[in-house]
């Protein structure tokens, strides 16, 4: 199996009629107006509003199905002084939705303790082990975030032992849903809930906006201050980009406002988290995805995800500090068990026959570490554009993660052969799976034929969407500052990309052996473009076509625009 190099130029349409209204009515620049047209924008009111992204536009809670019976519940227990417990998942979804709603819960006076189960130990998920614990533990009510959608016999544990349990989760339902006092989940049938596409994050944020109107209409706050909500909104904007959501909609609300809270965060856990990671100044989406979001994941990858909801809560600079080292030092970890994995993983690739003429790769090892499987598919998915699904194998058993490609519904996929799985769980671009090594042959086989009858050759080959051919006269910092308007930028909301034609390779340099440093000459205009681990792409000609994203480059009190490349080749292969 070869890895996947070209890529498909694909050019956005939009309809003229709409591009234009939007430019008139808004009113915006033409080239604005098309890439918002490019981003699903209808029309002039939606524009304004993508524009703003004000926390004025978000949606009423009310409006999620169970929210009413989740709120109720929630008040009774404030009034009754009963106990809650918040259970989450170890990922960085999971770590901030318990962070979120611990420190809420206790802001408001409940009594709230937390659980994350151990990846190694306990899978993922509501369990019975870890509602026996909570049921020893006293608790009343039971909060979810981040799981509990496919809990049909945990909740009936829950009922059993006279805990109301209140689902908020954002994955896919199935066929039965759990019988719980309340669920939320924007996807459910039934529910009205405008933005489908929440982070698990959001949909627990969601439930402190309805939770603190509720208190607030019954007197609760009478001669003290109110929460205020703006300040939880780092915390959302951690899980939401981490969980790599579309940025659209009320996901592009939450992170604009919450990386704002980020850049000047005065909760101490998340100050000692941006020290450790060398996060100074403002934090933008590739500073979560890439610096804190990490380091977060780390613990529950490997250790105890609790260490990241500790530190998120942590009042205390000094054991906030210890916490964030701690999370450091995993990471470091995490990483060299990723790339040894990946080799790993690499090896069977070239060495396995069967795999060749597939459109899936499924692999599976006893020498794997569960906990980095999920990034490293995601990588073997970047290389060999294939749904592709990991599992770590041990004593007859397995746990796989699975990543997939725009054309392949994985969770859909996943359902078509459950026949041969124990349990699964995820949406269309990522999943988690068990399996006995009794079953997993046959499982490997029905996943590759729904991937062969679904992927055709196209499909196979990954798309490069390309916003706009540009002339010289646009490659300028009033457009890269135009450009940013629409930031931030993530899944559902990429940086917009533009292209030329016939430039003029006038100089070539490798930087740390890695990246490409070109100056090329767009119609007598010498612009600077740098391609990200590029060196190694060839080019024939003096003339090429780049497609590229627009950065500001600042360099010694000096501002010029610079090419991002995303795709270079030989002039003259442009084509759609």
């Amino acid at each position: 199996m070869e890895v996947i190099r070209e890529k498909r130029w694909v050019f956005r349409d939009a309809d003229p009629a709409l591009v234009d209204r939007i430019a008139r009515e808004c009113p915006a620049p033409l080239l604005l107006a098309r890439l918002l047209a490019h981003r699903g924008i209808s029309g002039p009111e939606d524009a304004t509003r993508f524009l703003s992204s004000s926390l004025a536009e978000i949606h009423d809670p009310l409006q999620m199905l169970g929210m009413s019976g989740a709120v109720e519940r929630l008040v009774r227990a404030v009034r009754n002084n009963e106990r809650v417990c918040v259970h989450g998942d170890y990922d960085v979804d999971g770590v901030s939705s318990v962070a979120l709603l611990v420190s809420f819960f206790r802001r408001i006076g409940l009594d709230c303790i937390y659980y994350i189960p151990n990846r190694l130990e306990e899978g993922y998920g509501l369990s019975r082990d870890s509602i026996k614990i909570a049921a020893s533990r006293k608790v009343d009510v039971l909060v979810t975030v981040d799981c509990g959608i496919t809990a049909v016999e945990e909740a009936d544990l829950c009922a059993s032992l006279g805990i109301d349990l209140i689902i908020t989760d954002h994955h896919t339902p199935g066929d039965v849903l759990p019988a719980a006092h309340a669920i939320l989940n924007p996807q459910q049938a039934g529910c009205g809930f405008p933005c489908k596409f929440l982070a698990g994050v959001g949909v627990a944020f969601n439930l402190l906006i309805a939770l603190r109107g509720a208190l607030r209409e019954a007197g609760h706050f009478a001669g003290q201050d109110e929460p205020n909500l703006r300040e939880y909104l780092d915390l959302v904007a951690l899980g939401t980009v981490a969980d790599i959501v579309p940025l659209l909609d009320e996901n592009r609300i939450f992170v604009t406002h919450g990386l704002r809270e980020l850049s000047c965060s005065t909760r101490t856990g998340v100050q000692a988290l941006k020290k450790v990671s060398g996060a100074d100044g403002d934090v933008d989406c590739a500073v979560v995805g890439f610096r804190l979001a990490p380091r977060l994941n780390a613990a529950g990858r490997l250790e105890d995800a609790a260490l990241g909801v500790e530190l998120l809560l942590c009042p205390d600079p000094e054991r906030a500090a210890a916490l964030a080292e701690e999370l450091d030092s995993g990471n470091a970890v995490r990483q060299s068990l990723e790339q040894s994995v990946l080799h790993d993983v690499l090896d069977q690739v070239r060495k396995t026959p069967s795999l060749h003429g597939r459109k899936s790769i499924v692999l599976a090892s006893g020498e794997w570490h569960p906990g980095v499987i999920g990034i490293v598919a995601s990588r073997i998915v970047d290389l060999y554009h294939r749904p592709t699904i990991l599992i770590a194998m041990e004593e007859g058993s397995g746990r796989g993660s699975g990543r997939s490609i725009p054309s392949f519904h994985l969770h859909d996929a996943l359902k078509a052969c459950s026949e041969h799985l124990v349990k699964f769980g995820g949406h269309k671009y990522a999943a988690g799976l068990s399996i006995d090594q009794s079953t997993l042959e046959a499982f490997v086989e029905q996943f590759d034929e729904i991937a062969a009858g679904l992927l055709s050759p196209e499909d196979l080959k990954p798309q490069l969407m390309i916003d706009a051919m540009i002339s010289a006269a646009d490659i300028t910092i009033e457009t890269a500052e135009l450009v940013s308007d629409l930031g931030p930028f993530g899944m559902g909301n990429p940086t917009p990309v533009f292209a030329v034609c016939g430039a003029i390779v006038a100089e070539r340099r490798v930087l740390k052996a890695r990246h490409l440093k070109l100056k090329l000459v767009c119609e007598d205009a010498v612009f600077d473009a740098i391609g990200f681990n590029m060196a190694d792409v060839k080019i024939a000609s003096d003339r090429v076509d780049a497609a590229f994203s627009l950065d500001i480059n600042s360099w010694n009190g000096k501002r010029c625009v610079q090419m991002r490349l995303k795709d270079i080749r030989d002039s003259g292969l442009l084509r759609d």
